[in-house]
Formats: C-alpha cells, structure tokens, sequence
C-alpha cells in the first residue's frame, strides 16, 4: 500500500505541515493596536491630529508602484468598479475582459451596467490574447481589462499598443500580481490605472481591502469621489475633531472606503512583501525544474516581465497523459499525497457556476441587454483546455524550503506514474 495512492488508501507522500497563510508582519500587532486607541476607525471618522492610516498606506502603496497616486477601497472588487466608472464605463457600454479569470472580472463590469465582452488567452501566459481583443474591439468598446493571471505579467506592449490605437483606457486588474514588473515598470502604472485586491489569499492582505493606482491626478480625484460618497480628502489638515473629507458636488459616489484597522495592518504588511517574494521565486524556479523533468509543463510569463510573483503556482499536465480522467480527480490524489490543495486552473468565466447574470434582477436591463450579457456567447476554446489540464497551488506552499518543493514534485511524479489506477 506503500506505493499506491493516497487517494485510495496508500502512504501519502507527506504528513507534515505547510506555511500558514496569511502570517502577520512584525509590526502588524502593535499597528492594530494603535488604531484601536485612536478614535478613528475609518476615513470618515474626525481628524485626530496625526496621519491617517489609510493616507499612509496610499503613500507607501503609491511609492512600492512607482505612482503618484493611490487612493484605497474596500475589495479587490471596488476597486475594479471604481476604476471603470472614472473611465467613463457605463450603461451599455462594452468592456473586454479575459474569459479566464476569477468570476469578479465579469461581474464588476455588470456592476456599472456595462457588458463583459469576455476574449480568450495566450495558450502559455493563461493572460488576455491581443489578437483576441483586436478581433473583439467594436464601436461600442469603452475599455480594455488585462488580468494579470497566477504568476504571469500579460503582454503589456501588445495591448499598451493596442488600446492608445483604439484610444481606449487599459485598467490592469493586479489582483495577483502585487510588485510584479514589465520592463523595469511595476504593474499597475502600466497604463490608466492598476487595481489590486488585498482579500485573505492575496501576497498583500488584510483580510479584505483593496486601491487603485495611476500616475493621472484628475483620475484619482475621481476614484477618491466615487469612493466616499462623492466626497474627496481635503486639500489641507482640519481641525482636530472635524471631518477629514470634504463634500465637493462634483460626483455622485458610494461607500467603498478601507477601514483604518486594514490600513494599518497593510501598510505593516507591504514591509515584508519582497522578502517573501524573494523565497516564493527561488522556490518556483527549483519547482519549474522538478515538474517539467517529470514532463509537467509550468506556466510561462510574457517576454517583458522583468520581475516575476507567485500567486498561485501553474502547471500543465504532460501531454497525452492522465486523459482518461477529468482534472479534478488528478487534484484529488494531488491533494491526498500532500495535505496541500491542489485545485484546477479557474474555469472560464462563461461557465463557471458564480456566474450567472440572469440570477439577479439589477442586470435586466431589457431584451438586449440580457442576449448581451448572456455569457453561452463566447467561445473560449484555449481557457476551455487550461481547466481540463492545468493544476495550481497557492502561494503559501512557496514559502517552505527546498524539501518542500520535492514533496510537490515527488507527489506529481507519483500521480503520474500510477495514473492508470485513477478513475473519475
């Protein structure tokens, strides 16, 4: 039983624990702290006197990216919204989008009434294809989505190129690329605005959280806007006690502020952030070796990155094996042999079960509207082969040693060889 699978009963390859994630820096208590004896919990709490946590995070955030402005948000999911409605995204209007992705990249586009326009991915990068979107740009294309999937940077001169040629706006959804580069460039000051998510599996987290970054100051003001209720930090320092943000009139926006406590945690949590992405990449380079010497194909990232992170660890299977059983089965006895979960790569957003336009009453927008968001329009068949064949890891596993890298490898070598046994 030694050598069978652990999913049918055998020795799994590994016992002991993994990296728990997340893993709060050293400051991060102490941070917390402080917000709770402070008198202010949020942005829209009185002036104390002294520096607000979230204006603090914005400045070191703004600084890590190489921006001049970065204004905070309560998820990776406000800040997606809050950085298309400053594009001018609206009503009708399309949006293209990978149709590989987390569910959030469609359904923040419903969100501003617009429609995602969902297009397929480079076979090797599992990022947004530019000649996809060149075949989808219409007259009625408003802006253009790049997400920067698992650990690679998309092809930013392509799409760069690409949208000042349509004059669209280029937002990067950096959800999962915190401090990842192009050409000597952080993500997120690529094109018109980057946002990020800071939820609880993300390299940068507080649990929830989210900002959008970009170098145009009139862009920013309008995020600031659409994220506290149309109101906007004040020019100067008030009073002790009065309120720090400002009503302005100048646009309508709702409650998607970060509180102080996730402010505080994160600007703490940035301090570390390239320490462990050091150990995460001389992991996954150790892993890329071990994988593809069994066959495994890891993914690649675009010829421009000049700085790599690792969200999530991918792999392709070895081609013509383990065909007789669906991919989550081979995640399965994965998972089994190393206490660890091994998931398939996301489906594609047009099929996956979180998506579902038709579910929610604030999307029937009229006959036209619906055929337009009805997701069976698109035809994704490269997204469609990455989730039969690709399997990920999250980052955590990246943050243990050299062994731990060989337990991964020997658990998928093992998987490989006693696939036959496998059924599913």
């Amino acid at each position: 039983m030694a050598q069978s699978l652990a999913v049918q009963g055998g020795s799994a390859v590994r016992t002991r624990p993994w990296p728990l994630w997340p893993r709060p820096a050293a400051g991060a208590a102490e941070a917390v702290q402080q917000v709770l004896s402070s008198g202010r919990w949020s942005i829209s709490g009185p002036y104390r006197g002294t520096d607000s946590h979230e204006r603090r995070f914005a400045r070191a955030f703004a600084e890590y990216n190489g921006v001049s402005h970065c204004v905070p948000a309560a998820s990776g999911t406000a800040s997606l919204m809050l950085a298309l409605e400053a594009c001018g995204v609206g009503a009708g209007d399309e949006v293209i989008v990978p149709g590989l992705s987390w569910v959030a990249s469609g359904s923040t586009i419903l969100g501003v009434n617009a429609v995602p326009v969902f297009c397929d991915v480079d076979p090797r990068t599992l990022c947004l294809d530019p000649a996809a979107v060149e075949a989808a740009v219409t007259e009625r294309t408003k802006a253009i989505v790049v997400v920067h999937l698992y650990s690679a940077v998309a092809d930013m001169d392509a799409l760069t190129a690409l949208a000042e040629r349509h004059s669209l706006p280029l937002i990067e959804d950096c959800a999962q690329a915190h401090g990842a580069a192009y050409r000597g460039v952080k993500v997120g000051a690529l094109a018109t605005a980057g946002t990020f998510s800071m939820q609880h599996s993300k390299m940068l987290t507080s649990g929830e959280g989210g900002a959008v970054v970009t170098q145009d100051a009139d862009f920013a003001r309008r995020v600031e806007h659409l994220r506290a209720d149309g109101r906007c930090l004040a020019g100067q320092r008030p009073a002790p006690g009065e309120m720090e943000l400002v009503e302005t009139g100048e646009l309508m926006g709702n409650n998607r502020c970060l509180s102080e406590f996730q402010a505080a945690l994160l600007t703490e949590q940035l301090k570390e952030l390239d320490g462990q992405h050091a150990i995460r990449r001389r992991n996954a380079a150790l892993l890329d070796g071990l994988l593809r010497a069994s066959g495994y194909v890891p993914q690649e990232t675009s010829e421009g990155t000049s700085t790599r992170t690792h969200y999530t660890y991918a792999a392709r299977l070895p081609e013509d094996h383990l065909t007789h059983v669906g991919i989550t089965t081979v995640a399965r006895a994965l998972s089994a042999e190393l206490g660890l979960t091994v998931a398939p790569s996301y489906a594609p957003i047009t099929r996956n079960r979180l998506y579902d336009p038709g579910s929610r009453r604030r999307y029937a927008l009229g006959v036209e509207h619906q055929a337009l968001t009805d997701p069976k329009r698109f035809e994704l068949p490269v997204a469609e082969a990455a989730a039969r064949r690709v399997l990920t890891l999250h980052h955590a596993a990246l943050l243990g040693d050299e062994n731990d890298m060989r337990d991964i490898a020997a658990a998928f070598g093992k998987v490989l060889r006693h696939g036959a046994d496998l059924t599913g």
